[in-house]
């Protein structure tokens, strides 16, 4: 019996889909017969899932690029918008995750807020990958890439427990952000800042007081 499956692909490099589209017709099972749509911006990815749920015609996967324009109301900013709203929206729509990104910080969040059935690193990411993804994410999901497994075993394995609003702070000065400017970033004050830095600077045994000592740090016990 054949089984139709119904995928929404969101990228707004119309090569990068080509690829995708390519690899997963050219190695979908037998009895798998394959619907894709295409969405290149925010606004074209709202619409076909706006649709899809008016037509009662859910998406069963969709591909996500993390980094897309943002939409022309300005509602949705990026891929991870989309994602989210997708899981309001699609529930039952499993969601891979694709981004250039491999910062822990940028991980952890994504991991946190949508909690993706796949995802990929696109440096990690070759045609064999794409198509063992999509198989173990109709099927048996979840499907992480390599350097997304490496973040998330580096973070169990470590004893050290950081709040998400520290997690930004790393984040942030691995971003080359500078003290003095981290307060308006995260809404607290300057002397909040300097509280959490030392609150880090004690948490991975810094003794420096030097912030690329702190990075490396907490770099090694995968939290930057």
């Amino acid at each position: 019996m054949t089984e139709k499956i119904r995928i929404l692909m969101i990228d707004d490099h119309p090569m990068i889909i080509e690829g995708y589209q390519n690899t997963l017709l050219f190695t979908k099972k037998e009895n798998q017969e394959l619907e894709i749509d295409i969405a290149n911006n925010c606004d074209e990815a709202i619409a076909y899932m706006d649709k899809s749920i008016q037509t009662v015609r859910y998406y069963d996967v969709l591909f996500v690029d993390i980094s897309l324009p943002p939409s022309t109301d300005g509602l949705m900013s990026s891929g991870e918008d989309l994602a989210e709203y997708a899981r309001k929206n699609l529930p039952n729509a499993k969601i891979i995750i694709l981004t250039m990104f491999n910062e822990s910080f940028r991980i952890h969040n994504i991991i946190k807020t949508i909690d993706p059935e796949g995802f990929l690193i696109k440096s990690d990411l070759t045609s064999s990958e794409l198509a063992s993804a999509f198989q173990k994410v109709l099927y048996s999901p979840p499907f992480y890439s390599g350097t997304v497994n490496s973040h998330i075993r580096k973070a169990i394995a470590s004893d050290i427990v950081v709040d998400d609003k520290n997690r930004k702070i790393l984040h942030l000065l691995s971003q080359g952000v500078k003290t003095k400017n981290l307060a308006a970033h995260l809404d607290i004050s300057l002397s909040a800042v300097e509280k959490r830095k030392k609150q880090l600077r004690e948490i991975f045994e810094v003794n420096d007081g030097q912030d690329e000592t702190l990075l490396n740090k907490a770099k090694k016990k995968g939290f930057v």
